[in-house]
């Protein structure tokens, strides 16, 4: 028995990740049959569960090859793509993490902490087709838009007129779609960059900032927001054949966060929750063929 996870598609929704033992439980109930899209990591695309040699009892049919040269063969009806996954060690979040916020509450050495901390983050990341993720962005790319914003910020105080709070909004917001724009572009793949950009408009991200804000008066809105917003975001990555779907439901970011809320209460969780919200994150963020979206 195989320790792999699984994930397959039900009813237009991407479902797992599942140990094997429980994917096959479900085959024996019938949940998933002979036609269900399934994936795990190392297949280079969604194939149908009868198609996977050994997975459904009594269904052998031939299983995909590579072709010589060239990528493996997809599976008709399945699609090359999966969903995105990621992992890190437990130890090494905490410290690089103390280490970032300590030096980042010195402002200065933001830039440089931010650079340093996504080259390790980045590659943890794992992506269908795309091996050895890394970071090829560098401080000095951001320093003149960062410390543009901290200036206009120290001068909006010091002149201490309540209307120019309106300012440190826009910079606010120009300063995360810069950062967006500037990490996607400098994703690269075995040292080679893939090409990214992020092309979501800046007064899209104003729009989605103030609903979000509206959205607190709710209670619970803003949890429908988030997931909205990361759908625009998502959605809003170019440069490869693929399309970036999230798939992640406003219920599902509500009851995420109440939990991962409790659990960071009592301090000494903080970094077992952040995995786990990463890792539900990555999950619920699929890559499909452009123009075909099966429902997962």
């Amino acid at each position: 028995m195989s320790n792999r996870n699984w994930f397959y598609a039900s009813e237009g929704q991407q479902k797992g990740p599942l140990p094997e033992v429980q994917l096959r439980d479900l085959i024996a109930r019938g949940t998933i049959r002979h036609d269900t899209l399934v994936w795990t990591e190392g297949m280079s695309g969604w194939q149908k569960a009868a198609e996977i040699p050994g997975l459904i009892p009594g269904a052998a049919p031939p299983p995909a090859f590579p072709q010589a040269g060239g990528p493996p063969v997809v599976a008709s009806g399945g699609y090359s793509g999966g969903p995105l996954s990621i992992d890190f060690g437990i130890w090494e979040f905490t410290w690089r993490s103390i280490v970032f916020a300590i030096a980042s509450a010195f402002v200065i050495p933001l830039p440089w902490m931010l650079v340093w901390y996504l080259k390790w983050l980045i590659p943890c990341v794992r992506v269908p087709g795309r091996p050895n993720l890394s970071f090829e962005g560098t401080a000095m790319a951001v320093v003149p838009w960062f410390f543009g914003a901290v200036v206009l910020f120290i001068a909006v105080r010091l002149l201490d007129i309540r209307v120019l709070d309106i300012l440190i909004f826009l910079a606010e917001i120009a300063l995360y779609w810069l950062f967006f724009k500037w990490v996607i572009a400098n994703i690269a793949s075995n040292g080679q960059l893939l090409g990214l950009s992020f092309v979501g408009t800046p007064w899209a991200l104003i729009g989605w900032a103030l609903l979000a804000t509206i959205s607190f008066i709710t209670i619970i809105g803003w949890a429908w927001v988030y997931a909205a917003a990361t759908r625009w975001f998502c959605r809003n990555i170019e440069g490869t054949r693929h399309e970036v779907i999230f798939n992640g439901s406003g219920l599902e970011f509500l009851w995420r966060v109440i939990v991962a809320a409790i659990g960071a209460a009592f301090i000494i969780p903080i970094p077992w929750v952040y995995r786990w919200i990463w890792r539900w994150l990555a999950s619920q963020t699929v890559l499909v063929e452009r123009g075909s979206q099966p429902g997962v």
